[in-house]
């Protein structure tokens, strides 16, 4: 290889005019260049070996290869980084709608639950216009049996005790103690303390307590 086919070789290879210039004659204190002792002693005059040109030009290629390299590194490093974000964002979709079905859940439970509410409140204010009139009827039978009046009373007990049964659900062979425990049911249900209403509470309470009074 002359001077000017080295010369080139390393213009190709990315280096300046004086940058080349300045590599010759390093080579040359290294000598891995020789004076070929034809023309004038100038940086045309140099021959450099082929392997030392060949070495340049090939690290030169290296790097770009490693740059390559990275460059794809990197994309594919992007795509991954893509691929998790459109996971992250799917993920959040998903999770939105189920905090949303959730919470339409909720809701339409607690509307339900305030329904029933309210439909036992009103239950539970007719039970007790029926116990009061049952009251009413037991009082006067009461006030009758007092008098004597053994058959007529009898018949108004029995008819009585009959209604009683039908309001709480039971049969007409339920006993006593099942209607007081329908009563203490009762009681619970509309106790203060489960959130009942107080004055409710204790209109059925003396209820409850006519009733036991009048079965002993």
């Amino acid at each position: 290889m002359n001077t000017d086919q080295a010369f080139y070789m390393l213009k190709e290879a990315g280096l300046s005019d004086s940058r080349s210039i300045q590599t010759v004659r390093r080579w040359l204190n290294e000598g891995k260049v020789k004076y070929d002792g034809t023309g004038s002693r100038n940086t045309e005059a140099f021959s450099v070996f082929d392997n030392a040109a060949s070495a340049l030009v090939k690290e030169r290629t290296d790097q770009d290869k490693d740059k390559d390299e990275i460059i794809r590194y990197l994309k594919l490093k992007i795509k991954e980084k893509d691929v998790y974000i459109e996971g992250v964002e799917e993920l959040h979709k998903t999770a939105t709608k189920v905090l949303s079905h959730q919470r339409d859940m909720l809701t339409n439970e607690i509307i339900q639950l305030k329904n029933e509410k309210r439909k036992l409140h009103n239950e539970t204010m007719d039970l007790l216009k029926e116990n009061i009139q049952l009251r009413e009827e037991l009082i006067k039978l009461k006030e009758e049996m007092l008098t004597g009046e053994n058959s007529e009373n009898d018949k108004l007990y029995n008819t009585v005790q009959y209604d009683l049964l039908q309001k709480f659900g039971l049969s007409k062979k339920a006993s006593s103690n099942e209607v007081l425990s329908a009563y203490k049911e009762l009681l619970k249900l509309t106790h203060p303390d489960h959130g009942g209403n107080t004055k409710l509470f204790h209109y059925i309470k003396t209820d409850y307590d006519n009733f036991r009074n009048s079965i002993k």
